[in-house]
């Protein structure tokens, strides 16, 4: 058994996405165990140089996780054929050119989502990356959520007999950012700098129908801007452009309706910041982040309405917690790990930058419905 090195040029790392969930949890923690393991027995260790424009915020990161190299030079970065893989965490709008650079520099790319701000670039992308005969990926994490995978596992299972729908809620009260500090970066509420919470949530929602539910294929949506002033990182009251709060309903192939709320102004009231119930003939199933719960048809109770009177029975009681009989490794880094091998060992990888584009389809068939106040068809994307 040998080890060998990977070097790794990661851009966007001091942002709160790149540091937390890629550099700390993923990349740093691969490290820490040792490195990735492939088929053979070898391991693959990152050697990750960290690229940012802020020279003070880059080489602090560096020192904190005993990362020996970090540069503001992201053209010399490309142009060291020891790193061969580029990932990208910053901002959506530039996300198009940097891989584009990336690419034709003749690295793998791997990067967050979504690839692109519109759907022409995005396959503009792919292309590129096919044409160059590089491997890329994009982060699918939703899929990765235990709450997530138990689903998976539940319909694998034959649970719901034949899914019938699918409802999310989505959102949480980002604080404006004057009297609290807001949550979320101020371009998310500004559509000329890529935000808005379609084209930011939408991109996850077709991965997590496609591939636990069944294809898209038509959406309508209607979204809004109900906080019209929001202050920025420096304090700053600006006017939020982007939308902050979307409705969106889709249709699967199979016959299976979704429909999806999302939004950054609601206060929760529920199990967790995202759940999804699903509806089956045999049964149905409410899942959050982590935990999973499940009536089967058997354990349905038998309601009947009656306004007249108040409500004793406890519905929440019905339900039935899934045991923990897996340990989940944290998302991210197990679709790193999965990318890794993917490079190094050319494992099967389903999440290329063309799962990326169709994200990028979905939430730009959303925006046209709201525009148009319409339903509208997905198309297969010809790359």
């Amino acid at each position: 058994m040998t080890t060998k090195r990977l070097g790794l040029i990661m851009n966007g790392v001091t942002g709160r996405m790149g540091l937390n969930q890629h550099l700390v949890r993923s990349i740093v923690a691969i490290r820490e165990q040792g490195g990735v393991q492939l088929a053979n027995g070898d391991r693959v260790m990152p050697d990750p140089i960290l690229v940012g424009r802020d020279a003070e915020k880059v080489g602090a990161l560096a020192k904190r996780y005993s990362i020996e190299r970090h540069t503001t030079d992201l053209d010399r970065a490309l142009a060291d054929k020891g790193d061969t893989v580029f990932f990208d965490a910053a901002t959506t709008q530039a996300r198009p050119s940097l891989l584009t650079k990336a690419i034709n520099a003749g690295k793998h790319v791997y990067c967050e989502k979504p690839i692109a701000t519109n759907l022409e670039e995005a396959v503009a992308v792919v292309k590129l990356a096919n044409a160059k005969g590089v491997k890329h990926g994009t982060v699918q994490d939703k899929l990765f959520l235990p709450g997530l995978k138990k689903l998976a596992f539940l319909r694998d299972s034959g649970f719901f007999g034949r899914m019938l729908s699918v409802r999310g809620e989505f959102g949480y009260w980002v604080f404006e950012g004057g009297w609290q500090e807001a949550q979320r970066p101020s371009w998310n509420y500004r559509a000329e700098d890529g935000g808005g919470i379609i084209l930011d949530m939408v991109c996850h929602w077709r991965y997590v129908l496609d591939n636990l539910f069944g294809e898209v294929e038509s959406v309508t949506c209607l979204g809004t801007t109900d906080i019209p002033e929001r202050y920025d990182e420096t304090g700053k009251k600006y006017q939020a452009t982007a939308d902050d709060s979307a409705y969106a309903t889709f249709r699967l192939k199979g016959g299976v309706i979704a429909h999806i709320n999302m939004s950054w102004v609601t206060r929760v009231y529920r199990d967790d910041l995202v759940t999804f119930q699903v509806d089956g003939t045999h049964g149905s199933a409410v899942a959050g982040l982590t935990d999973c719960v499940i009536q089967a048809r058997q354990a349905t109770p038998r309601p009947v309405w009656n306004p007249d009177e108040k409500r004793m029975h406890d519905f929440y009681a019905d339900w039935q917690k899934l045991p923990e009989n897996v340990v989940y490794d944290n998302g991210f880094k197990e679709q790193w790990e999965m990318f890794i091998r993917h490079v190094c060992e050319d494992a099967p990888y389903k999440y290329t930058l063309l799962e990326g584009a169709k994200g990028v389809q979905l939430a730009e068939c959303a925006l046209k419905s709201w525009k148009e106040r319409r339903w509208i068809d997905v198309a297969p994307i010809s790359v």
